[in-house]
């Protein structure tokens, strides 16, 4: 079983100089931004290198397919780009610690596994549609197309142990 540790440390400080409420830009940090913490342990663990690795796959999988030149890199491109942006605020969100800053009464580890199981479904749609259209084709740009395909294919394999990791975690109990 794979389980996640993170550790927030909270300090609180009183100011007594100032207006009541708190002014941010007069030193005052807030309970929200005192508890935001850089967090590299994560990026030791399973999960946290296979977020890593989705965000370089994306990168190579945009470089290879843009500019699409047909309607099915366009489809692939999309699932390229909403799975990357997707990637990029996960990982600040577990760089930062926002998560544990944040304090909502949400099951992150089950809404994150829902959005990586919808990811690793989109990127095999995607990597196979852009197979099939780049795969036999000798017009201008099937190098590299097919090579975003097979990178796409790649990175579904990695959504899916993303996806696999995180089925663990929610099956052990976790909630953060």
């Amino acid at each position: 079983m794979v389980e996640t540790v993170v550790t927030v440390e909270r300090t609180t400080t009183a100011t007594t100089t100032g207006p009541p409420g708190g002014n941010p830009s007069a030193g005052d940090n807030g309970g929200f931004w005192s508890a935001i913490r850089i967090n590299m342990d994560y990026y030791r663990t399973a999960p946290g290198i296979i977020k890593i690795v989705q965000f370089i796959l994306g990168i190579i999988c945009m470089a290879l397919a843009s500019p699409a030149q047909a309607a099915a890199t366009s489809f692939f491109l999309f699932v390229v780009v909403i799975s990357f942006i997707i990637t990029i605020l996960l990982i600040a969100a577990y760089f930062l610690g926002i998560r544990e800053a944040l304090n909502v009464a949400v099951n992150w580890i089950f809404s994150e596994l829902l959005t990586t199981a919808v990811l690793t479904l989109l990127y095999f749609i995607a990597f196979i549609v852009q197979l099939a259209r780049w795969a036999e084709s000798n017009t201008y740009g099937h190098g590299s197309n097919t090579a975003a395909g097979v990178f796409g294919l790649f990175n579904f394999l990695a959504y899916a142990a993303g996806t696999y990791f995180l089925f663990l975690a929610h099956r052990s109990g976790a909630t953060h």
